[in-house]
């Protein structure tokens, strides 16, 4: 059962080693009326057990027949959600100045153009972003592995965050960036982490054994 979950694109073998989980794309969290109905109808026609909300913002389907997978994709026409690639998964956004009453940036405008520039992109490892539009945080900005944070004066881009088992606060790379200044530099650093970091490390891991002053000076 695992050599034949390989082949197929977007479908995570669950521990029973027969069922699989899928996790459609859903950029930033946003959730449509129409997204949401061809996701009921999905569960529905496949009886599918379980639907979590992820730490991602997105919704894993979890208890699919291995015969269903192909087809339930066809049924959501959604994209795959990344989420075992060693690539860029997601970015996760704050509300921003869009609704919330404390933002003082866009960051669901930030991270839409973070989403069409960098989602997909060939990495050693898993990468997130996660975007704030105030130094509230609550995009988590400081705990993934490309941060983004808006304040009054501009954007702070913080990198090697990250949350899991051995945690870390990411490092503030540089402050007072305009939208089109902070994408530059994190293209910049991204392709740094691409050419050095070693297959399957971490941007944490990879600003432990090279350290932030290295980094700094390559992409700075």
């Amino acid at each position: 059962m695992a050599e034949q979950a390989k082949h197929l694109d977007g479908a995570i073998l669950q521990r029973d080693k027969e069922t699989y989980a899928i996790v459609p794309r859903m950029p930033l969290g946003i959730v449509t009326r129409e997204l949401l109905e061809s996701i009921v109808q999905a569960v529905k026609k496949y009886q599918i057990p379980v639907v979590k909300i992820t730490s991602g913002q997105r919704m894993v389907l979890v208890g699919l027949k291995e015969a269903d997978v192909d087809t339930a994709w066809k049924d959501l026409a959604m994209d795959v959600g990344r989420a075992t690639e060693l690539c860029v998964h997601y970015a996760q956004a704050c509300p921003g100045t869009a609704v919330c009453r404390f933002g003082v940036q866009d960051s669901l405008g930030m991270g839409t153009e973070i989403e069409s520039l960098f989602i997909g992109m060939a990495l050693p490892a898993k990468v997130k972003f996660g975007v704030s539009g105030c130094p509230m945080c609550c995009g988590e900005s400081y705990v993934r592995d490309v941060g983004v944070l808006g304040k009054k004066n501009g954007w702070t881009v913080i990198f090697g965050g990250n949350s899991g088992g051995r945690p870390r606060i990411g490092d503030v790379i540089a402050e007072d960036l305009s939208k089109e200044e902070a994408i530059d530099l994190i293209k910049r650093c991204l392709e740094y982490y691409a050419a050095n970091g070693k297959k399957k490390e971490r941007t944490a891991r990879f600003i432990e054994r090279i350290g932030i002053d290295v980094f700094k000076k390559a992409v700075l």
